[in-house]
């Protein structure tokens, strides 16, 4: 026989051990990188749009940014295109430009918004073009000392941050495609984990949130790292026990603690409500990387 009284009081116990949080984040903003699996399959995107809504509705602001690689990488072969790649960065030219604008700020970006939407949200999508969001600058990446041209690949150079405290004065979501400009117009392909740190930064978050395919940081055993401070995320990323594409999720972590981010999340977006387990939960299931 199934307890149905027991049942009741796990979730009344769930509720009453979320409660300190709910009360402490309050009025705070979280920026949250989406993507990888949580981005793909239709359960996991689910999930997430109901725990956006859910943090909105208790009265912490989201901000989303997402990224959108495998769709990009997918257009630009039906399209008889190549990808290329240079330590992780896609070489982007003028064409891969306007494919990443229109898979980016187009397609990815008002499906996020419409799927938040449809859950009881109110969303609503960002380029870095829109209010003069993202100045960008290209970014120069060196190799054994020398340039290599990535092509319309950029960093962060500012965020002016009006429109999304203007969008959040008004009870909106915004959800931030990382594509920026410079002072002639130019569009530059930026990294989403870079601009989820740098909007984090700017806004004075409370928490900066990367959702990845694997269960955060582990150590040279492979076991999981709740807790994670700044000098040890180094000293790993020199012992090359972090490594790959865990390294710029790493240094995004760094450079919101550094720019005053309270606390910074590396956690696994595949399990369903992970944002909830993380932020209303004791143990959490991810990383959280601290001063």
């Amino acid at each position: 026989m199934i307890d149905i009284e027991q049942i009741l009081l796990e979730k009344a116990n769930i509720l009453v051990e979320a409660l300190p949080y709910i009360r402490k984040f309050y009025g705070k903003t979280f920026v949250i990188k989406y993507g990888g699996a949580a981005q793909k399959e239709s359960f996991l995107k689910n999930a997430f749009a109901q725990d956006i809504v859910l943090l909105n509705f208790i009265g912490i602001k989201p901000i989303v940014v997402h990224g959108g690689g495998p769709k990009i990488t997918e257009l630009m072969k039906r399209l008889g295109k190549e990808p290329q790649f240079i330590h992780g960065h896609r070489v982007t030219d003028k064409e891969t430009m306007e494919i990443v604008e229109m898979i980016l700020g187009g397609i990815i970006n008002k499906e996020i918004v419409q799927l938040i939407n449809s859950h009881g949200g109110k969303a609503v999508g960002l380029t870095g073009k829109d209010g003069g969001l993202l100045r960008a600058k290209k970014k120069l990446l060196k190799i054994n000392n020398e340039e290599v041209d990535l092509g319309f690949v950029g960093e962060v150079e500012r965020v002016c941050i009006e429109v999304l405290e203007t969008l959040q004065d008004k009870g909106f979501i915004p959800v931030v495609a990382p594509i920026g400009f410079d002072k002639s117009g130019q569009s530059y392909n930026i990294n989403a984990d870079t601009v989820a740190s740098a909007v984090a930064v700017a806004v004075k978050a409370e928490k900066l949130i990367l959702l990845t395919d694997v269960k955060g940081i582990t150590d040279e055993n492979s076991e999981l790292l709740s807790t994670l401070k700044m000098e040890e995320a180094l000293k790993l990323i020199q012992q090359q026990v972090i490594t790959g594409g865990m390294i710029p999720k790493v240094y995004a972590c760094l450079n919101a603690l550094k720019g005053d981010v309270k606390k910074t999340h590396i956690i696994d977006g595949r399990i369903p409500h992970s944002l909830l387990l993380e932020i209303f939960t004791q143990r959490g299931v991810g990383t959280e990387v601290i001063q």
